[in-house]
């Protein structure tokens, strides 16, 4: 079983930007600690960060051709990307992702209310900080075990 877990804009600053509101961790430690989970649970992970969209797209589309479950922090394409959206809409169909927010983004600046992906994603994790994707891991294992697919 294998996740692909793509992370947006700005998230190779994480530990250094905003500390405040997304901590000090950075994203090599995320990825640690998840690919630890991984090994734990039985399952791969792959990593990707980009402050491009459209490369971000083309993972998608790489974690579509083999039948990928997706774990994204989109970051600010959240509010903005309805290429992004469209582009995972054909995971949706398929193995599934999950939407992770370090921050609440439903406590903070009105822009951040609305994500273009939240209707199609299998679940949404935000406000509990990098602990996130931890729990977006276990979900995406979960449902992929219950459901048969490897």
């Amino acid at each position: 079983m294998h996740i692909v877990c793509l992370n947006g804009p700005n998230l190779n600053r994480l530990g250094k930007r905003q500390p405040d509101i997304y901590g000090r961790e950075t994203l090599a430690d995320v990825e640690k600690k998840m690919a630890d989970l991984a090994g734990t649970l039985g399952c791969t992970v792959s990593f990707f960060q980009s402050n491009h969209e459209g490369e971000l797209i083309d993972r998608v589309h790489r974690a579509a051709e083999t039948n990928s479950a997706v774990i994204i922090n989109p970051g600010g394409l959240t509010h903005t990307s309805v290429a992004l959206r469209d582009a995972l809409a054909e995971i949706a169909d398929g193995p599934g992702f999950i939407e992770v927010h370090i921050s609440n983004i439903h406590a903070r600046e009105p822009f951040r209310h609305h994500s273009y992906l939240s209707p199609i994603a299998v679940g949404v994790i935000a406000g509990v900080g990098t602990q996130g994707y931890l729990l977006a891991l276990r979900a995406t294992v979960d449902r992929l075990q219950s459901t048969g697919a490897r």
